[in-house]
């Protein structure tokens, strides 16, 4: 079955399933959703664990001989699966299927993987899996809901703190909810219980957000022109190789401009996102980047993202002078600015 992970602490208060799945890309998240299960089959008696990581030399032999193998105490145990590609390939695929059809009463099994893509989600271990367990699939914290949940971890500690406080928390933690977790317990050793002022807020907590690519073209699809200044600032800080920000705007592009035209062409925005493949946070983006940017400007971006290819490869761009990031700046900014 299905189960939302903060419907986890209910559900194992009441029962313990022979088998748990957590997904999920959140570490954080993912790891305190395992703790919980941990802890309460300690609780019950399974007092043994095996864990297995799948690898390059992984032989799935060794998790049915997990499954199989008698504690020499008489103890229960639990078999902790880890999967870190979320790719147990033909072999683990059919062993996952035989596994969950024969689970020893006297075992329970937890197994991890990250955020499945939606190839990997229809194939047939995984349903397996979805049917024979309690299925966690525990979605990203974007953006937009960082702030709240912040404030519900405040909240947790005793502790709360206004709008300003929050975003600025969020904007120095964004992509890394580990550290966001480590800022919040800071605050709650540094200050009382109560509301926390802005200055306290800003007095403690670092600069540890990670940037990512692929969220920089989320800033510029959403445009938010602050969002990108600083995501990509962060980028350069970072090391990021300019040419994979270059062809990730480049794509955004592209896909904008394909959209544009289907849409000319009276076909549904629905059935040209199916087509292209954009689902989740950028599937929601979409309507409102059509709306906000004219195919003139994503035309001209265009031309202009080939100048910043110029510049990357060392060659002179007759648009730009200067610094290749901030020829950078500029092209996606006249997207997110419309």
């Amino acid at each position: 079955m299905q189960l939302r992970a903060d419907a986890l602490d209910g559900h194992l208060a009441k029962s313990l399933a022979p088998l748990y799945v957590i997904t999920s890309d959140e570490h954080l998240l993912a790891l305190e959703a395992a703790d919980k299960i941990r802890r309460t089959a300690r609780a019950r008696g399974f007092t043994e664990r095996d864990v297995l990581t799948v690898e390059r030399s992984f032989k799935w032999g060794e998790l049915l001989a997990a499954n199989q193998e008698l504690s020499l105490f008489g103890d229960k145990k639990l078999i902790e699966l880890r999967i870190p590609t979320g790719k147990p390939g033909k072999d683990g695929g059919a062993a996952l299927q035989a596994y969950v059809k024969n689970l020893s009463p006297d075992n329970l099994t937890m197994i991890t993987l990250p955020k499945l893509d939606w190839q990997t989600a229809k194939a047939a271990w995984v349903t397996a899996l979805q049917a024979a367990a309690v299925y966690i699939d525990i979605p990203n914290v974007e953006r937009a809901q960082l702030p709240n949940w912040i404030s519900l971890r405040l909240s947790m500690q005793g502790q709360s703190a206004d709008r300003q406080s929050l975003d600025f928390i969020a904007d120095r933690v964004e992509g890394n909810l580990l550290a966001a977790h480590q800022e919040i317990q800071k605050l709650g050793l540094l200050h009382e219980p109560g509301k926390l002022t802005y200055e306290q807020v800003h007095d403690a907590v670092l600069n540890v957000a990670r940037y990512d690519v692929f969220k920089l073209s989320e800033a510029m699809l959403g445009g938010d022109p602050a969002r990108l200044v600083r995501m990509l600032e962060g980028l350069k800080g970072e090391g990021e190789a300019l040419p994979l920000v270059l062809w990730a705007v480049s794509e955004e592009i592209r896909t904008l401009l394909k959209l544009k035209a289907g849409m000319a062409q009276g076909r549904p925005l629905a059935a040209l996102l199916k087509e292209y493949r954009i689902w989740g946070p950028r599937e929601r983006m979409m309507e409102p980047a059509l709306r906000r940017v004219s195919q003139a400007t994503l035309e001209a971006a265009l031309r202009q993202a080939a100048q910043v290819d110029r510049m990357v490869k060392g060659l002179r761009a007759k648009a730009f002078a200067g610094d290749q990031w901030d020829a950078m700046l500029q092209l996606a900014l006249k997207v997110a600015r419309g």
